[in-house]
C-alpha cells in the first residue's frame, strides 16, 4: 500500500511543487498591457513560508482569476498587492510589486494611497455603519476627490448606477447600508471602491456568501467592471473563474503552478497538478 502511493503519479506532481526549490511556473506570466507586475514574490508568517517566488501581471482591462484548494495562499497573494498584509505584525513580505511602475514596497510609497488605487471587495459584505449614500461618500471625502455637494452626489449616483444597484435604493440612500440584502451590501461594498475612481479592484471570493441570483448579479458586473478597471478575483468556484475571468492563475500550496488564458486552463492544462485540480482528483 505505501509502496503504490510513493510509486503513484500525484505523489511525483506533489514533489514537483513542494520539494523542487528551483520549480518554475508554467505558462506566460506576463500580460501585454500590465496595470501591476509581481515578480519572485515571497510571504512569511513569522518562520513559517507561505508563498513562494511568485510572479505574475495583473493586465489592463483584464479579470484574472486565482484558483487552487484551501490553504494554497491565494488569499495570501491577493493581499500583498494593497499591502493587507501589513496589518498582520508577523508577517513579512518580499520581492517586487508594482503599480503602474511604482514600487507598492517602496518607502516613498502612501499606504493609504495605494488602497485608494488598489480597491478590495472582501468575502463577506463589510458595509460601514452609516447609511447608504455615507458609505459610498466615505472614501471620497477621505482623499477629498469631491469640490462640492453636487459634485459628491453626482460620485455617489455614478457609483451606484455602475455597480447595479441605483435603481434599487435611489429612494433610500438615507436609511442603514447594513439594511441591505446580502447581495445589496456586496453591491454596495462595491460602488464605496470604484467611488475612489481605483486602478485595480481585488476581490477575495466576493460571492461565496451568496444565493446564486446575487452571484449571477454579481459576474455580470465584474464584466462590466473590467471595461474600466483592472480585476483580480480569488474564487473557489472553477465555474465562477471560468465565466468571469481572461486569465486564470492556479496556486499549490503557496507556490503558482501555472497561469494562462482561462479556456487554456480549463480544457488543456499543461501542468499534472492543475489537471488534477480542474478534474476533481483532488483539491
Amino acid at each position: 500500500m505505501n509502496e503504490a502511493i510513493e510509486d503513484s503519479p500525484e505523489k511525483t506532481l506533489e514533489q514537483q511543487v513542494t520539494e523542487n526549490p528551483d520549480f518554475v511556473t508554467v505558462g506566460d506570466i506576463t500580460a501585454p498591457d500590465p496595470s501591476m507586475t509581481c515578480r519572485n514574490v515571497d510571504v512569511h508568517y513569522g518562520d513559517k513560508q507561505a508563498i513562494f517566488d511568485v510572479s505574475v501581471d495583473i493586465g489592463r482591462n483584464e479579470v484574472l482569476a486565482m484558483i487552487g484548494p484551501s490553504g494554497c495562499g491565494k488569499s495570501t497573494f491577493l493581499r500583498c498587492l494593497n499591502r493587507m498584509n501589513d496589518t498582520i505584525d508577523i508577517c513579512r513580505v518580499a520581492g517586487d510589486i508594482q503599480l503602474e511602475g511604482e514600487d507598492i514596497y517602496g518607502k516613498s510609497m502612501d499606504i493609504v494611497l495605494l488602497r485608494a488605487r488598489v480597491g478590495m471587495v472582501f468575502q463577506k459584505p463589510n458595509p460601514f455603519p452609516k447609511s447608504v449614500y455615507d458609505n459610498v461618500a466615505y472614501g471620497v471625502k477621505l482623499h477629498g476627490l469631491s469640490k462640492s455637494k453636487s459634485e459628491l452626489d453626482d460620485i455617489v449616483e455614478q457609483s451606484l448606477k455602475r455597480a447595479g444597484l441605483w435603481k434599487e435604493v435611489s429612494d433610500r440612500l438615507d436609511k442603514p447600508g447594513t439594511g441591505l440584502s446580502g447581495g445589496q451590501q456586496q453591491r454596495l461594498c462595491i460602488a464605496r471602491a470604484i467611488a475612489i475612481s481605483p486602478e485595480v479592484i481585488l476581490m477575495d471570493e466576493p460571492c461565496s456568501a451568496l444565493d446564486p441570483i446575487a452571484t449571477a448579479v454579481i459576474e455580470e458586473l465584474i464584466d462590466e467592471l473590467r471595461k474600466q478597471y483592472s480585476i483580480a478575483i480569488v474564487t473557489h468556484s472553477m465555474q465562477q473563474a471560468a465565466r468571469v475571468s481572461q486569465r486564470t492563475a492556479y496556486f499549490h500550496l503557496g507556490k503558482l503552478v501555472e497561469v494562462g488564458n482561462t479556456d487554456d486552463i480549463f480544457t488543456k492544462p499543461s501542468h499534472g497538478l492543475t489537471e488534477g485540480y480542474i478534474t476533481g482528483r483532488f483539491g
